[in-house]
């Protein structure tokens, strides 16, 4: 009890009586439900035919992408419209190592590695941009490279490259090793975004992208966390690349380096949410199931996915899994803190 005549001292979080976890009790079954479905998905290529195998492979790739682009955009406030820079640069990674003898699934980490040290460089010139401009330099970043790459005849020049190296491979082989490959990416993405999101720099970019002026006077150096973020985002889309390049057995920089890559990223972020690892994962779900019911309905397919993006944005600005979170508190990926409970009450009370 406090002295007659002075305020009583507020108690310290994680004393006082309150209690401090990563996730509400709600999320336990969520994980165990998500451990399930990797298993699952472990197992699928010998529950499914290869035509769905190679379905849940341009979802894999499509998770990847739009993991990494959330990770930017909704970690670090960095809005990109040029990832497919890296998508298209780990694709031809690929194609150059597998024209030197290399074997093609075997390349896609270093590919992913190529990716991420061509985007230091990259990372030193287009962070010097902010907002709009930063948006604008990026896909300037990824028409250059695709200028670039189709002007090289020895890989194909415009028309693109065969991926070599895969003729030894039975249809059955290729379809599994090509499926396996692409899981395994997406769940190294999700995991390292979910453990870099854990860590002290996932909270210097909360930090960072709710107020960057205040994360300055606190001593962050913004400039060199949003590069390391960069990096990590360029390896992420350089090793989806990888996979395309394998999957497709041709690569060609109209569509390695096609601006739509964007479009879906952004679609599939938004309608999911931003900000949150299990938003992708929500709207890559939503973009295949309307993809795959409406794609033969031409031009209304275009119509109602551009209406649910507005409907979403309108109604739902948090996204579909941000609205769920916030309403359910319910996390798949619990990389923030809740208080639980008000410290108990003095019996006492001051004169």
């Amino acid at each position: 009890m406090s002295a007659p005549g002075t305020l009583a001292p507020l108690p310290v979080l994680g004393a006082g009586g309150y209690r401090i976890r990563r996730s509400a009790r709600r999320s336990s079954w969520l994980l165990g439900l998500g451990a399930g479905v990797l298993v699952l998905l472990a197992f699928m290529p010998a529950l499914v035919s290869s035509g769905d195998t190679s379905l849940l492979v341009n979802v894999f790739i499509l998770l990847t992408v739009s993991t990494m682009w959330n990770l930017l955009a909704g970690y670090a406030g960095l809005i990109s419209i040029g990832q497919q820079a890296f998508i298209g640069l780990g694709a031809y990674a690929v194609v150059v190592a597998a024209i030197h003898g290399m074997e093609p699934f075997t390349v896609i980490p270093v590919s992913a590695v190529v990716c991420g040290v061509l985007a230091v460089p990259v990372a030193a010139l287009v962070l010097r941009t902010r907002g709009g401009y930063f948006a604008i330099a990026t896909w300037v970043v990824a028409s250059t490279a695709q200028l670039v790459i189709s002007s090289i005849t020895s890989i194909g020049g415009g028309t693109g490259h065969p991926v070599p190296g895969l003729t030894s491979l039975s249809p059955t082989q290729f379809a599994h090793l090509t499926y396996w490959s692409a899981l395994a990416v997406v769940v190294v993405a999700l995991g390292a975004t979910y453990l870099l999101l854990r860590s002290r720099l996932g909270l210097v970019l909360s930090a960072v992208r709710d107020d960057e002026d205040a994360a300055r006077a606190a001593g962050t150096r913004v400039s060199l966390v949003r590069g390391a973020v960069f990096v990590v985002a360029a390896i992420g889309c350089g090793a989806a690349g990888a996979v395309l390049a394998v999957s497709q057995l041709q690569v060609q920089p109209a569509s390695a380096f096609s601006v739509q890559w964007s479009a879906e990223i952004i679609f599939v972020s938004l309608i999911g949410g931003m900000g949150t690892i299990e938003g992708p994962i929500l709207g890559t779900v939503i973009y295949f199931a309307l993809q795959q019911n409406l794609a033969q309905h031409g031009a209304w397919y275009l119509i109602i996915v551009g209406a649910v993006a507005v409907g979403v944005a309108i109604w739902f600005p948090r996204g579909l899994w941000g609205t769920l979170a916030r309403r359910l508190r319910v996390e798949l990926f619990p990389v923030g803190y809740h208080v639980l409970g008000p410290p108990p009450q003095d019996s006492g009370s001051p004169t």
